[in-house]
């Protein structure tokens, strides 16, 4: 997924990031690389706030921050780091896809739960295995002929 699209950051059907709202920077990555490490800003981390953005609507919104509560500072930006790859373009594909991807689950709505009464043969069949392991631990006790 490139998220460089002339759109923006796609989430999904009907939710798109539009790329003004994401702040990118690019730093000096650390970790293994050599002297290649040194001297290239490949780590780039993209800062989107979810309190101004109209990519949400307000119960969307809602929705990501209560979901995203411990990624979400007290300005309302959430952040994400990439630095896998020596590359600043693949790092923030990377990055832009991270955030739409966590974006996205936070706005699944799980479905209720409706409770349904457990068929007649699921309870005939818990009673006949609750009789069953009673007859056998009362056939473990002694009979007090001793």
């Amino acid at each position: 997924m490139d998220g460089s699209a002339l759109s923006g950051l796609r989430i999904n059907g009907s939710v798109v990031i539009p790329l003004t709202e994401l702040v990118v920077r690019a730093t000096k990555s650390s970790g293994p690389g050599g002297q290649h490490v040194n001297t290239s800003s490949t780590r780039v981390e993209v800062v989107w706030n979810v309190r101004t953005s109209s990519a949400l609507t307000d119960t969307q919104r809602f929705r990501a921050l209560t979901m995203l509560a411990t990624r979400v500072d007290s300005e309302g930006n959430i952040r994400v780091v990439a630095s896998d790859t020596r590359s600043q373009r693949q790092n923030r594909n990377l990055a832009e896809e991270r955030l739409a991807e966590m974006v996205r689950r936070s706005l699944v709505v799980p479905k209720v739960r409706r409770r349904t009464k457990p068929t007649r043969s699921s309870v005939e069949n818990r009673l006949t295995e609750k009789k069953r392991r009673a007859g056998k631990k009362r056939d473990r006790r002694s009979q007090g002929d001793d």
